[in-house]
């Protein structure tokens, strides 16, 4: 599918966006995911980053800005947290867990949507948490993915092995026992967006005496499947 517009600076800045669409870049990597010169790729980010349509995080990598979330509050609603509301209803109605989407933010991982268990012991995460991109089985999905340089960053202190992530790889799903939290046990499977980037994280949590030592096992089939749905629904075009 062609994807040019047919006006050149429009669509380099829509590449160099679509980029920063899985979380903060390097410059370096920014070109190599373009496909454009290094000076072209400077000049686009640094005028995005003028525009607040990027940033920079701490190491002074490139990120999306805080203008995109400005837009699309005025655009009416985001597209993830809208057609993940009913999904993650079925997905905690069908484990009898809490379930959640987990965006990447630099260096944590935030809640956008959750449907949390009714009653009895839950695992309570509140639309807006931050939590860690070290522990957990959200935090597996959003990493495995990853280019090499920032797997090996993301790795870095993190509660989790490269064998982890690549068993994460291999079978599309990631579980937790115990990394965030305490007795706490998680499953995970990746949302992809139109590009095919993996841009959030559904997730089912709970006790680990209730979701046992192997959720993935039982749970891992049903939350694939929620996800897979959801990457399905951010591609159909809007109305």
């Amino acid at each position: 599918m062609d994807t040019s517009s047919g006006v050149g600076v429009i669509d380099k800045a829509a590449l160099v966006l679509d980029s920063l669409e899985a979380g903060p870049i390097s410059l370096a990597q920014l070109v190599a995911a373009t496909g454009l010169s290094r000076p072209t790729v400077h000049r686009l980010a640094q005028a995005l980053v003028h525009h607040r349509l990027a940033g920079k995080d701490i190491h002074g990598r490139f990120m999306l800005g805080s203008r995109l979330v400005e837009l699309a509050s005025a655009a009416g609603e985001d597209r993830l947290i809208a057609a993940a509301g009913p999904l993650l209803v079925q997905l905690r109605d069908a484990t009898g867990e809490s379930s959640q989407v987990f965006r990447r933010q630099g260096e944590n991982r935030v809640c956008v949507a959750s449907a949390e268990r009714p009653v009895g012991l839950r695992d309570t995460i509140p639309v807006g948490t931050q939590l860690s991109m070290k522990a957990g089985s959200a935090a597996q999905v959003l990493l495995a993915w990853e280019d090499h340089e920032r797997l090996l960053h993301g790795l870095n202190q993190a509660r989790f092995s490269p064998t982890i992530l690549a068993g994460v790889r291999r079978r599309g799903w990631a579980q937790s026992l115990g990394e965030r939290e305490q007795g706490v046990a998680s499953v995970s499977a990746p949302v992809r967006g139109p590009s095919g980037r993996v841009i959030a994280a559904v997730s089912i949590s709970g006790p680990i005496e209730r979701l046992g030592r192997q959720p993935g096992k039982a749970h891992s089939e049903i939350v694939c499947r929620m996800a897979a749905q959801l990457s399905e629904a951010l591609k159909k075009p809007t109305a």
